[in-house]
């Protein structure tokens, strides 16, 4: 499988923490009201809750003397002890649903950013990432944030005031006790710093194995078929079973070490309780000043005081893991787009003047593919592209249409070269049927006009009956409002047929078809190319074709071996030439 490349990964750790901490508080920093409110409700949950005990030592105090109640004083701070947990509930409640709009958006954003970065990366690295590994980052490593950064802003605001409040009222009780709860805090520190920087690794480990786990997922039931034909179920499970596992040790070292994050610094807060407690006694017997409910007063502030160290620790574990995440969310927002062109002029008046000059180009620079390869194409000629496979046909097309750029020389539209042109004018006036179809989730009408949106029914319709797509269309049960689903129930012959349809629906000024007709049978080719025919009247047309047979009534023919143009001419001047064209003709026709 491939794995992402990441384009920050040769920077040190911690400046990548510290950088993907600043971004995560900039996305954050988009939402100041919810922001404020956060902070608001959680000191206002806070407070009220560092009230209750107060009450209820005042209360334990007013019983604790023999054949003494206080009745009336009891029922007023009783009164005031539920309206301060009421206020608690309030303000927590409050502080989930700001809690949640920060999260849903921040992860929202990220989303829409990452997803916008995939609309402008270059080809190339759609061609060199798994898809598959892509779709994680974008949907299961988002989720997983989410999940840590909704815990994070739930528990670290409300962990971190607790902490401070209480360690405030605990000073104002009794500072020499409150000294000893606060000498004692940096064990728990140091214990939950400890799991954390050991476990951010393991976290990482995982959701980099989850996302090769997603891709090998999404190949495997994508050439589902292919694989039962190859009778290669066995070696998928075992390839499966074999990335499983190692996922399975990643996820287990992960949440072991975060684990140890709760009982261990549980341990540490039950001796500082321990010790609270023992100390306080004797401060209640020893002095007069010190009450049985200021000691239960301390002890529910000790209790409180810790008990956010434990949450606290394992919010830190859970950001380790978003962090994990959101670094590899990051890693494809930061990949490199494509250059710019925006400066560039938008191509109009477009008469099919297409040239190649000098062009070099190779996918990886130690290899050469095209040499030297020079064209000159003029309106309205039909030129077929044919050779054996990795000759660079396809690489041709990938240059017309812009998805690479050349290394050497220029490909140029109307006298301009098309790195001075805007991509989306250049490939508006160019209409593409690959051999691979492709449609999207939606009606037959929505994927038809595409290409041509303010067309009307009856222009489809016409369009539709030109390609022979019409009369199945008709069969299918809502017509052209059948919903597709990756394609539905149809053949790989009608889905063809549709994108042939989308062409000739848009009627771009030039056209690119490669391989257009090989999943459709011989007799509906033959309708085809008539309607074919028609469509390249008057317009600049590139055909790539293996079946020979289709392609002898063009122009010019260019005749491509080991990235060059080795021989261009007609059908019959190739013939005549008894070279390298005659020699695949003979082959299929022998």
């Amino acid at each position: 499988m491939k794995n992402a490349k990441s384009s920050v990964k040769n920077r040190p750790q911690k400046t990548q923490k510290k950088s993907t901490l600043k971004r995560i508080l900039h996305y954050v920093g988009r939402y100041p009201f919810a922001l404020t409110g956060c902070f608001l409700f959680a000191i206002l949950s806070v407070a009220a809750n560092l009230l209750v005990p107060v009450f209820l030592g005042d209360a334990i105090d007013c019983i604790v003397d023999k054949g003494r109640v206080e009745w009336e004083t009891l029922s007023r701070l009783f009164i005031n002890v539920g309206v301060a947990v009421a206020v608690s509930a309030l303000a927590q409640f409050l502080l989930s649903l700001c809690n949640n709009r920060i999260s849903c958006n921040v992860v929202r954003d990220m989303r829409r950013d990452a997803f916008h970065k995939l609309g402008n990366l270059p080809l190339q690295y759609i061609d060199t990432h798994s898809h598959g590994d892509t779709v994680s980052r974008v949907v299961a490593d988002a989720d997983q944030f989410a999940d840590g950064l909704l815990m994070g802003f739930t528990q670290l605001f409300t962990g971190v005031m607790t902490i401070l409040g209480t360690l405030v009222f605990m000073l104002l009780t009794n500072w020499k006790i409150g000294l000893v709860v606060v000498g004692m805090t940096p064990l728990s520190l140091l214990v939950a710093r400890f799991v954390a920087t050991h476990s951010h690794k393991f976290f990482k480990e995982q959701t980099a194995t989850r996302g090769e786990q997603t891709a090998f997922a999404e190949e495997a039931i994508g050439g589902l078929k292919t694989t039962i034909a190859f009778a290669h179920e066995d070696e998928n499970e075992e390839k499966y079973n074999e990335i499983n596992g190692r996922l399975e040790k990643a996820s287990l070292k992960a949440i072991f070490y975060s684990s140890l994050t709760n009982p261990s610094t549980r341990v540490i807060n039950n001796v500082i309780y321990a010790l609270v407690a023992l100390i306080g006694a004797f401060a209640v017997v020893g002095s007069g000043t010190f009450t049985v409910g200021s000691l239960t007063k301390f002890l529910s502030y000790t209790n409180q005081y810790t008990k956010p160290f434990n949450e606290v620790s394992g919010v830190i574990t859970e950001l380790k893991s978003a962090f994990a995440c959101a670094d590899r969310i990051f890693e494809l927002i930061d990949q490199i787009e494509e250059v710019s062109d925006k400066d560039n002029k938008a191509l109009d008046g477009v008469e099919g003047n297409v040239a190649l000059t000098d062009v070099d180009f190779s996918y990886d620079k130690q290899k050469p593919l095209l040499k030297d390869l020079n064209l000159q194409v003029r309106p309205g000629q039909r030129i077929a592209i044919v050779g054996r496979t990795g000759s660079g046909k396809t690489t041709l097309i990938n240059l017309l249409m812009r998805f690479y750029d050349v290394d050497g020389g220029a490909v140029t539209v109307e006298g301009e070269d098309v790195r001075h042109i805007t991509r989306r004018s250049l490939r508006q006036n160019y209409g593409m049927v690959l051999q691979e179809t492709w449609l999207k989730n939606g009606t037959v009408c929505e994927n038809l006009k595409m290409g041509k949106p303010d067309a009307t029914d009856e222009e489809m319709i016409e369009a539709a009956k030109a390609a022979h797509a019409h009369s199945f269309i008709k069969r299918m049960e809502k017509g052209y409002d059948t919903l597709l689903s990756d394609g539905g129930a149809l053949s790989e012959g009608q889905k063809q047929l549709l994108c042939i349809t989308r062409i000739m629906l848009a009627k771009p000024p030039m056209l690119i078809l490669d391989e257009a007709t090989s999943s459709i049978d011989t007799r509906t080719e033959l309708k085809i190319s008539d309607a074919f025919n028609k469509l390249m009247e008057g317009r600049t047309s590139f055909v790539v074709a293996h079946r020979l047979s289709t392609i002898i009534h063009s122009d010019c023919i260019l005749v491509m071996k080991d990235g060059r143009v080795v021989e261009q001419g007609a059908h019959t001047e190739l013939l005549a030439q008894n070279g390298e064209y005659a020699a695949l003709y003979n082959g299929q026709f022998a």
